[in-house]
């Protein structure tokens, strides 16, 4: 450092003043504490060294004045509290030397000389603790996944040391931790858009056109005609208070049909000769009920197959294994089939007749083309039954059971969970109506209420519970992910695990026979 510097710092008019109050107060001071700050000044650097070898030829005080200012540089650490006034050591010894002593006589001095071992024995440690920062949580973004990036969390970017008392994270995040990835896997889609962001996406659908239906009676058959298609009961309201258990020890089970169910569906398509050279999807319309419902509901599992044929990405339906039902279970899924026969005209049964013999493998499905945002979809949908309108246009009504509502509890339960599935099934089928059979906990039926489709979305609005169109931008996303990822002749599996925030694309088995008999039969024509 220059004296000008020196100079400027702390100024030579007060310079000379504390040189003189110095030299005055070590005149009068014991003289033991002068030959304690002669002995230290001795062994405290090359710069005091030369000011006290010429200590001979200067005067008293300028000796003095050099033991002060090096006694406070190995005692304070570098600080000196002179007077009630802090002043740099440094600086001082700077300005000593240049004004005072001779910079020819220290420049053949060796500072890890001989002559200074007792400085080489000071220890290069400091007086002060490390200083470690408090962990900040950053509370932003969290969908993002900024958590475990490599970044301490406080908003600052990079930081050039680890994040102290923290181990290294790997994997963190989205509920795996460090659970080893599956061996199969192949792509991941993680849910990092927020549903503000996914709000402000405005996503395109087409208005639901049917093409197509096909029906299975109790044996199984399959017919390409609407013979399975029940008409809607608009008097149920006179069946308020009927025993929903009625008729429980007839009833046939829905067997699980596998690949073969999703056969039928493409039987018809061909039947119909439906062109698929423009579609991008073929699926049944649970498949994309499960992907539009994760959007809000997270623990739920399911997973689908996943096939792309010249072009056309195929949808299998997989069902999870389940636990094994109690008798409870069954009457609760035979409650809703009892409730559909309820609403429903039966030609072969009378008023006062008992509800008997109901088999849920008797189904009607219709074939339906929609598009969702950019990409077109050709889906098979169960419906249960069909009302008209006074000019004669038929419509479908969904019937659907629920516990009554019993307090404020169970109505945001019915509100957040129900109406959002509810809404998914009938919106994209281009269903109007839904009824809905509501029960006490022992299967009676209590009431009935018909809903509009396009009114439950204004229903939860105001209540901020679900938003219809955050649900179709996340399965625009999903869609454009999955078409864009599988790849031709190539079989996959497409799964979600509860709260792990992302879907998961894993390499699967053989394409089913169905689907390989369809794209064959395609080839023929």
């Amino acid at each position: 450092m220059n004296t000008n510097f020196a100079a400027e710092l702390f100024g030579e008019e007060d310079d000379e003043e504390n040189y003189s109050n110095e030299n005055d107060e070590q005149q009068n001071q014991p003289q033991q504490r002068q030959s304690s700050a002669s002995q230290s000044s001795a062994t405290s650097s090359s710069a005091a060294s030369s000011s006290a070898s010429s200590g001979a030829s200067s005067s008293p005080s300028s000796s003095n004045r050099s033991s002060s200012a090096s006694g406070s540089g190995s005692d304070s650490g570098g600080e000196e509290e002179d007077n009630g006034e802090v002043r740099s050591s440094l600086n001082s010894n700077v300005n000593s030397h240049s004004k005072y002593g001779n910079e020819d006589d220290d420049s053949d001095k060796d500072l890890f000389g001989s002559d200074n071992e007792e400085y080489v024995k000071t220890p290069a440690t400091s007086t002060y603790p490390v200083p470690v920062l408090p962990p900040v949580r950053n509370t932003n973004n969290h969908t993002r996944g900024g958590f475990g990036r490599g970044r301490w969390q406080n908003g600052r970017g990079n930081g050039i040391l680890p994040s102290p008392n923290y181990p290294p994270r790997q994997n963190y995040g989205y509920g795996r931790g460090n659970a080893p990835r599956d061996e199969r896997f192949v792509s991941e889609l993680k849910f990092a858009k927020s549903e503000e962001t996914l709000a402000r996406k405005s996503t395109a659908i087409q208005e639901p056109c049917e093409l197509a239906c096909y029906s299975r009676v109790e044996d199984g058959d399959v017919y390409f005609d609407d013979r399975s298609l029940r008409l809607f009961k608009r008097l149920i309201t006179e069946d308020i208070g009927s025993d929903l258990n009625e008729g429980f020890d007839t009833f046939t089970e829905k067997r699980d049909l596998g690949s073969q169910g999703f056969g039928d569906l493409l039987a018809c398509i061909r039947n119909k000769n439906i062109p698929l050279d423009r579609m991008h999807f073929v699926t049944y319309r649970n498949n994309l009920n499960k992907i539009m419902a994760t959007a809000y509901i997270r623990n739920e599992p399911w997973e689908m197959g996943v096939h792309k044929r010249k072009g056309v990405v195929y949808l299998d339906v997989h069902k999870l294994p389940e636990r094994p039902k109690s008798e409870l279970d069954r009457r609760r899924c035979y409650w809703g089939y009892c409730f559909e026969s309820l609403a429903t005209e039966d030609p072969g049964r009378s008023d006062g007749d008992r509800i008997h013999d109901i088999d849920a493998n008797v189904e009607y499905c219709a074939v339906i083309k929609t598009k969702i945002g950019a990409h077109r979809i050709l889906m098979g949908a169960e419906m249960d039954c069909c009302d008209s309108r006074d000019d004669g246009r038929r419509f479908y009504v969904e019937l659907k059971t629920s516990r009554e509502l019993l307090d404020h509890r169970t109505e945001e339960k019915f509100e957040r969970e129900k109406l959002l599935k509810f809404w998914i099934q009938s919106f994209l089928a281009g269903v109007p109506y839904i009824v809905v059979g509501f029960r006490d906990d022992n299967g009676r039926l209590v009431r009935t209420e018909r809903l509009r489709t396009n009114e439950i979305t204004q229903r939860v609005k105001m209540k901020s519970y679900w938003q219809g169109g955050v649900c179709l931008a996340f399965a625009d996303e999903v869609l454009c992910w999955l078409y864009g990822t599988v790849k031709e002749n190539e079989d996959y599996i497409l799964q979600f695990t509860p709260h792990s925030n992302r879907l998961e694309l894993l390499r699967g088995p053989s394409c089913p026979d169905a689907i390989t008999h369809h794209v064959q039969q395609l080839e023929s024509f």
